[in-house]
């Protein structure tokens, strides 16, 4: 046989031998490092954000049911912390700070933060409506005229209540910033404002108008259904990061809390009893007034909210809140809820 020829066999042989075997090597290597990068982004812990309003009783109820760990356990979550804050503004903050990864919160608060550069996208409503304009008992009142030169409380700058107030008070005819005194400030302080006569009407979220009526030192003279009717309030909010990394994830987070709502309207009883538990102080009977008294309404699907959350972005705009209005793209992920099997 020819030496010559038995060589360059050999040695094509070896390269074809040698290919095959830099091809395996780096394939498991590219493996290897898919592998480590899927380790390094598994996350094992969320961390949610809520009030303590009747507003966002479905993330209450899944709390206490145990849901959110369960459904959320085959995904690899094995904690879920929660931060309580007064008011939509320092949740935001928060999100903006990466310190929570859900948020149960205005509407308008997330379209304030969106503007700032925060990196999230609201996948679900909450409940629309319930709050009320609650006057001292004392002033009298026929029509937003009654208001002028009166002092009144309402969540700061950006959020819901905010911002329902101050775009009813221009629609008819009351500036504001010059007619009236608006006074940024959380729930408790607002209520303890009015008892101390500091200031002479609350705009505020249930349960507070309650309170303040059982204590006999104001009256509700005008919900926030009356100011705009149907008009958003709470949503769910979920950052960017998750959106992206865990789409899985998020999408449990809605079927979890369209499960949560629609199990608070069914059984409306324990959804007061599981608030009340939350704040004893307040008791059963004051929570259950509440929920009969208040013109809102839990809901889940954010389709229903589009045309008033981008409402409010405009609104926030024309007050000088934000530096351009946002889009429906801007602000939603229906897709999550798109896909639910209803």
């Amino acid at each position: 046989m020819n030496h010559t020829k038995t060589f360059k066999l050999a040695s094509t042989l070896f390269l074809v031998i040698a290919l095959v075997l830099a091809v395996f090597v780096s394939g498991c290597a590219e493996d290897t490092d898919d592998q480590q990068e899927e380790q390094a982004d598994a996350i094992t812990e969320l961390t949610f954000g809520y009030q303590p309003s009747t507003h966002q009783i479905a993330y209450m109820t899944a709390r206490e049911k145990g849901w959110w760990l369960e459904d959320l356990e085959p995904y690899g979550i094995v904690s879920i912390d929660d931060n309580e804050f007064a008011t939509g503004a320092p949740e935001m903050q928060a999100m903006l700070a990466d310190k929570i990864d859900v948020a149960y919160v205005g509407a308008a608060p997330v379209i304030a933060a969106l503007a700032n550069g925060l990196d999230a996208k609201i996948v679900a409503a909450v409940q629309i409506q319930g709050s009320d304009l609650v006057l001292k008992t004392d002033l009298p009142y026929e029509s937003p005229e009654d208001l002028r030169g009166l002092t009144i409380a309402t969540f700061p700058a950006g959020t819901i209540q905010d911002t329902l107030l101050r775009n009813w008070l221009n629609e008819n005819g009351i500036d504001p910033e010059n007619d009236v005194v608006i006074k940024g400030m959380g729930s408790g302080p607002a209520i303890t404002a009015l008892t101390a006569d500091e200031v002479d009407a609350v705009f505020l979220p249930h349960p507070s108008p309650t309170i303040v009526e059982s204590e006999g030192i104001g009256r509700s003279v005008v919900s926030s259904g009356e100011m705009l009717q149907d008009h958003a309030c709470c949503v769910v909010a979920v950052s960017g990061e998750l959106i992206r990394e865990h789409p899985e994830i998020v999408q449990q987070i809605v079927e979890t809390h369209v499960h949560a709502t629609e199990y608070n309207s069914e059984n409306l009883d324990e959804a007061a009893q599981i608030y009340a538990d939350a704040y004893p102080d307040l008791g059963l009977e004051l929570v259950n007034k509440s929920l009969t008294d208040w013109d809102g309404s839990w809901i889940a699907d954010p389709n229903l909210i589009v045309n008033s959350t981008v409402d409010y972005a405009q609104v926030q705009y024309e007050l000088g809140y934000i530096s351009a209005p946002l889009t429906q793209e801007d602000i939603f992920d229906l897709s999550f809820y798109d896909a639910l099997d209803q």
